[in-house]
């Protein structure tokens, strides 16, 4: 019910959130052995879905539910209606579809626990590496329980990199093709994995130094940007805003390269910002 107080700890409901985006990433494995992109569908132009998505979601929210009824749901593919509670979840039951069905990795499952301003837990899991990175508010960032830290990496000529070329081709090549210029030559590396979640993750990890990608949903990068900011880092959208949750365009970064991503990102707004 709205206006009830969330009954368990932070960390005790991590812990139990951590169970259920591993058992549902067993799932998902377990179905890429057999799967066949016959049983794609196509959200729009080369966005993807199928039962897969769809089951995972309905198995993951199930089990939300009951580890926290008074919780409502915002997820990806709207297996359940949002309502407006005091906190919800923000579920994306496979994040990197289109890894996915092509059979290549990585993919995985995010879960966040938000209230209307601001995100109390996060839980990102890998199925294909084994890796769980979690953490709740205040509580600091975990990868397999073990803590976890941004790198230190503070020249931007030194940055590893990880950027998207989201769906909404028209509206953001041109920023596309300007980063690419701008950073190619200039950064260690420059890397596309196809999945935000485990990208920002891998920055929270001290593995990668930034990220950036707009035209997302809240999905894909709650959980983990909560777990960059545990883990010491920066995460703002595309302005340098620290109110980010509602939006669209993300920068996650170690907080040292943070402003000057930034202000490259800012040379060429995307167009529908």
């Amino acid at each position: 019910m709205k206006g009830q107080p969330i009954i368990a700890t932070l960390e005790q409901l991590t812990q139990e959130v951590c169970a259920i985006a591993r058992t549902a990433g067993e799932f998902l494995l377990d179905e890429q052995k057999s799967f066949s992109r016959d049983k794609i569908e196509e959200k729009r132009s080369h966005d993807y879905v199928s039962y897969v998505d769809k089951e995972s979601e309905r198995r993951v929210t199930s089990a939300l539910r009951a580890l926290l009824p008074q919780a409502g749901f915002v997820t990806e593919e709207g297996t359940v209606a949002y309502t407006d509670e005091q906190y919800w979840w923000v579920v994306d039951p496979l994040d990197g579809t289109t890894n996915f069905v092509h059979g290549a990795s990585p993919y995985c499952v995010s879960i966040a626990l938000r209230s209307a301003d601001e995100l109390l837990l996060g839980v990102v899991y890998d199925p294909t590496q084994n890796e769980c990175f979690s953490a709740y508010k205040g509580g600091g960032a975990f990868l397999n329980g073990v803590r976890i830290n941004v790198s230190v990496t503070d020249c931007l000529d030194n940055a590893f990199l990880i950027t998207e070329l989201p769906y909404e081709a028209d509206k953001y090549a041109h920023t596309a093709v300007h980063l690419l210029q701008t950073l190619y030559g200039r950064v260690a590396g420059i890397r596309m994995n196809g999945s935000a979640a485990l990208a920002i993750c891998h920055v929270a990890a001290g593995r990668i130094d930034g990220w950036l990608e707009a035209f997302i949903g809240k999905w894909d990068f709650s959980a983990a940007a909560l777990i960059v900011l545990e883990a010491g880092g920066k995460v703002t959208d595309f302005y340098g805003n620290a109110d980010f949750l509602n939006g669209h365009h993300i920068i996650a970064t170690n907080s040292r390269i943070h402003e000057n991503l930034q202000e490259i990102v800012m040379q060429v707004p995307p167009v529908g910002m």
